[in-house]
């Protein structure tokens, strides 16, 4: 039987059913994106009080490098962290990524309007409902466009530094939709791939444990890119 279409009521070894470690990993999912949310509400109040996070960002482009820096950092850290980092650990790096982001993020209600990036989050979290849904459910194998999926990403780094050059590629939508289209094709890939976590670690709680992070972080991802393609759409639009 493929670990595609087990039975969902399944136990592990310890007890755990997939419906119970799918919960799991989308309460850490939520916790991140409650840290985002908290940390960017601070830093917006900041950044147009003229506090503390406005004076590092509007001094110092130094700051923001090592934002950067400390994102990419944390991801790599993360990944080849999973079979050696205590899980606690590996929530460590997860939601410190997750507050810098919302550092990052702090500057978009600025850009595009309190409004905009409320509908824009909610319009995400149907979008990214549906695919993960689509992901949990469906039996077919997505894996076999691991190679098509992993192309697109490449495809869409690419075109996007381009467009930083070329204004009338960075002016047009076709990047946001492209990219729309593709975080929520990876969103149903990741659900699926969440399954085969569960299904493929048996009695290793520590690494089970690890993955559930790591696959709440990789949903985390999708909704945060689904979530900006969006409010890069909404945001072109309402120009």
């Amino acid at each position: 039987m493929s670990e595609y279409n087990r039975p969902d009521a399944v136990y592990s070894a310890d007890g755990q059913s997939l419906q119970k470690y799918v919960a799991k990993i989308f309460g850490l999912m939520g916790i991140g994106l409650a840290i985002t949310t908290v940390v960017a509400a601070v830093c917006y109040f900041s950044l147009v009080s003229g506090g503390l996070v406005y004076k590092l960002l509007s001094t110092s482009t130094m700051f923001t490098l090592i934002l950067l820096v400390a994102q990419f950092g944390l991801v790599i850290a993360l990944s080849a962290g999973l079979t050696r980092f205590s899980t606690g650990t590996c929530y460590a790096l997860f939601f410190g990524y997750a507050a810098i982001t919302g550092v990052t993020f702090s500057f978009l209600p600025i850009q595009f309007g309190m409004s905009t990036v409320f509908s824009a989050f909610l319009f995400a979290a149907v979008l990214f409902g549906c695919c993960a849904v689509i992901g949990y459910t469906t039996n077919v194998d997505l894996t076999k466009f691991r190679g098509l999926l992993l192309g697109g990403l490449l495809a869409l780094i690419i075109t996007t530094v381009i467009s930083l050059f070329v204004p009338a590629l960075r002016d047009s939508l076709f990047i946001g939709y492209a990219g729309l289209i593709l975080f929520l094709a990876l969103t149903a890939y990741d659900m699926q791939k969440i399954k085969s976590f569960y299904y493929g670690t048996g009695t290793d709680g520590t690494i089970r444990s690890n993955l559930a992070v790591y696959g709440a972080f990789q949903l985390y991802l999708d909704f945060i890119n689904i979530f900006l393609y969006v409010l890069r759409i909404l945001g072109r639009n309402k120009d």
